[in-house]
This record gives structure tokens, C-alpha cells and sequence, in this order.
């Protein structure tokens, strides 16, 4: 299969010992893993607001729980981020959805803070051992003809999950008894069945299994400028997206003045269901291209982003989560889909971790700076400054686009299928 020239590697180190669920079956089952992972992640946002409340929590702490996510992940993802490669994507996904799973019980009986930081750690960790491994499994059970497909599914799916939770968490906080109890229950009956699934699914280990230890992470010296701007593109969304699930909510009480947790819920889901329906038309979208508008978007979003924190404009608020969504699945899937051009399957759940890891460092950066800002100061200049920062981060991945597009010219010029004769 070939996608402007580039060869992608057939997949003959794996057997495919059919499972009742199928290649095919494979392929959805990893998406539901990417959506299940999301979802961890964004069950909490629109609760955040309760437990500050509830119990006294500042704007720093709050960031600094939602930030726990992400610290945990760059602790796993250099110490397991291969360990699919030599152990099989399916047990990797199994014992990631585990962990998650655990996370929601801690999150359903949390009598205090320290209880919702431990569940954070557990989400964290399972995140990091299953987003790597459920990202190349999407890759080698694709059976669409494109190759661009599996990147649009992974945006697809984790949006899905991320908007499910935000929504339903805010429906379930309004109108059901125990508003801190459910959307954790919903999850953990989830991961359940997500494991169910992945058992069915076919057995993907290595002929040759070997014996497994920590590898440092590393880029192939061919690939790494496109693996830089993929990194960078993936890491500008989920930096916007940092500040999104963890002061979102607490932005739409102040400009909305009101504490409906299902108004919340359906604002900030408003964002996620952006990111889920752009996906649906990208997959024959160019991932350089995907980049570049991502990216574009993205600064467009920072500063509505800033104005609707600066004037207290809910409906400016909405922009950013609409526009910020669209930018996000730009982004997102055109990182994606850089990596899977040049990543080699050996290394791919290597590469993919990396990429996450560098990710989830700024992601936990953005939230923590921002919520010590905001608590230090007011929301509005947390924000700003955020705003301009993130700014920097794009014109960053647009250097480095100009740089690639002069390397690929060049290369091109010197291949004797496209030089001129002397």
C-alpha cells in the first residue's frame, strides 16, 4: 500500500490468529480503547466545579488533578511506550483498560482530594499503556483503501469519547441523585465491556516474542523533522484542550452565571462534537495539509479564546469551542498522520509513545501554569498569557512545515526519476 509514494510495511511479524471478532472486529475495538481513554480524561471537567466547592479547591489544584493525568503518562509512556511492540498490541490495550477502569472506582468513592489525584495517576497510566498500542492497532487492522483512514478513526473516536462524557456527566450531575457517583459507573461498566471485546479480538504477538525491557525513547535520524512537526501539531491541540477541560467549566459559570452542570456538560461537549465531525471528512485529507490548517485555525481559536475570557462573552466562548474543535481535529489528525507515513511497524508503538509522551509534558505544563496563574491573578490573564504562548508553539510548527516542504523539494530535485538531464 502506498500513499504518495511511501511504502507501508505489510504486517508479517504478527500472526493474525483469528479471534471471533476479525480483523475488522480489531480495528473497532481499538477505536472503542481511544474513546474509553478520552473519556477518562474529560469525566471529570464538568464535575470540577462540584468538588471545588465541596471541598474548598482552588484554581491551581484543580489544574494540578486534571495535570496528574498527564504526569503520570510521561512516568509510563519512556518506561513502557514499547512494550505492544514486543508484547502484542491486544494484552497491552487489555492491561491499559484495567487501569482506567479501577481509576472510576476510586473517582465514584472519593471522599476527598487525594482520592480524585490517585484516580488520575490510574488514568494516566492506563492511558499510557493503551493509547500507543490502540493507535497501531488501528494502523495495521486499517482495511479501508485509505491509509488516511486510521488517523481520522483515532480523531473520530477519541472525540466520541471525550464529548459522551462531557455530556452525559452534566446530564447525569443535574438530573440524577449523587451527581459525583454515575458518570463513573457509566465508565467502569465501559472499560468492562471493552475488555470484553479486546479478548475476542485476534492474537497480534510477535512470532518472536523477546524478552522485554525499558527502552529509552528514540527517533529514527530520517524521520525526524516530520516527526518533530507531528509532535508539535499533536501538541498544540492537546494544549489548547488543556486549558479547555480544566477551566472550561469554571469559564461558562463565570460568563454564563449559571451552575447547571447539564448547560456545562453541553457547552463543553459542544467542542469535542466539532472535533468528531471534522474527522469524518478528513480521511482523504493530506496530513501536510491537515497541519497546516490546523495550525492556522488554531491562532484563530487563541484568540477567541482570549476575548471571550477578557469581555466575559459566552457567546465568544462558543467560537472558541466550535472553531477550537475544528482546529483541534486539523491538528490531531494531521500529527497522526504524518507518524504513520514514517513510522516503521517495528518501532511504530515506540514512535507513537514518544510523540504522546513530548505531548502530554506540554499538555501538563499548559494546565498547571495556567491554573497557577489564574489563582495567583485573575482567569483572564491566566488566559491571555496562555493565548500568547500557544501562539509561539504554532508559528513553531509553521517553520518547520516551510523547512519540510524545502527538504522535500530538494530531495525531489536530486531523485534521478525527477532531475533534469546536464
Amino acid at each position: 500500500m502506498t500513499q504518495r509514494g511511501t511504502v507501508w510495511p505489510e504486517n508479517t511479524s504478527r500472526p493474525r490468529k483469528q479471534g471471533r471478532l476479525g480483523r475488522r472486529g480489531a480495528f473497532w475495538a481499538s477505536a472503542s480503547v481511544l474513546a474509553l481513554v478520552l473519556w477518562s480524561s474529560g469525566a471529570p471537567s464538568v464535575l470540577y466545579p462540584i468538588y471545588a466547592e465541596q471541598w474548598d479547591l482552588t484554581p491551581l489544584i484543580i489544574t494540578t488533578v486534571f495535570a496528574t493525568y498527564q504526569l503520570a503518562l510521561i512516568v509510563v509512556l519512556p518506561l513502557f511506550g514499547n512494550l505492544s511492540d514486543q508484547l502484542g498490541r491486544r494484552r497491552v490495550m487489555i492491561v491499559g483498560v484495567a487501569l482506567i477502569a479501577a481509576s472510576a472506582i476510586l473517582f465514584a468513592v472519593a471522599p476527598n482530594v487525594a482520592f480524585l489525584f490517585a484516580g488520575r495517576v490510574l488514568q494516566g497510566a492506563g492511558a499510557g499503556l493503551a493509547m500507543g498500542a490502540a493507535t497501531a492497532s488501528l494502523i495495521e487492522n486499517n482495511t479501508a483503501s485509505s491509509p488516511r483512514f486510521a488517523s481520522s478513526m483515532a480523531t473520530v473516536a477519541t472525540a466520541t469519547g471525550l464529548t459522551l462524557a462531557l455530556a452525559l456527566s452534566g446530564v447525569l450531575a443535574r438530573f440524577v441523585p449523587l451527581p459525583l457517583l454515575w458518570s463513573y459507573i457509566v465508565l467502569l461498566i465501559l472499560c468492562l465491556a471493552s475488555i470484553a471485546a479486546l479478548m475476542c479480538a485476534p492474537d497480534d504477538r510477535p512470532i518472536h516474542v523477546q524478552r522485554w525491557r525499558p527502552q529509552a525513547p528514540s527517533v529514527p535520524q530520517g524521520i525526524r523533522l516530520r516527526f518533530s512537526i507531528a509532535t508539535l501539531s499533536v501538541s498544540l491541540a492537546y494544549c489548547v484542550g488543556a486549558i479547555f477541560l480544566s477551566l472550561g467549566a469554571h469559564m461558562i459559570t463565570q460568563f454564563a452565571h449559571t451552575e447547571n452542570s447539564a448547560i456545562v456538560g453541553i457547552l463543553l461537549g459542544c467542542s469535542a462534537a466539532a472535533i468528531g465531525i471534522t474527522a469524518l471528512f478528513l480521511s482523504r485529507v493530506p496530513a501536510h495539509t491537515s497541519v497546516w490548517i490546523g495550525v492556522t485555525l488554531t491562532v484563530l481559536s487563541l484568540g477567541l479564546m482570549a476575548a471571550a475570557s477578557a469581555f466575559g462573552s459566552i457567546s465568544l466562548f462558543l467560537g472558541w469551542c466550535v472553531i477550537g474543535g475544528i482546529a483541534y481535529s486539523f491538528a490531531f489528525t494531521g500529527g497522526l498522520g504524518l507518524i504513520n507515513s514514517v513510522a516503521s511497524e517495528r518501532h511504530r508503538g515506540a514512535t507513537l509513545s514518544l510523540l504522546y509522551l513530548i505531548a502530554y509534558a506540554l499538555q501538563a505544563g499548559t494546565a498547571i501554569g495556567v491554573g497557577a496563574l489564574a489563582t495567583t491573578g485573575s482567569l483572564s490573564t491566566a488566559v491571555g498569557i496562555a493565548a500568547l504562548s500557544l501562539a509561539a508553539l504554532s508559528a513553531a510548527v509553521l517553520v518547520l512545515m516551510i523547512l519540510d516542504v524545502r527538504e522535500r523539494r530538494s530531495n525531489a530535485d536530486l531523485s534521478p526519476s525527477t532531475s533534469r538531464p546536464l
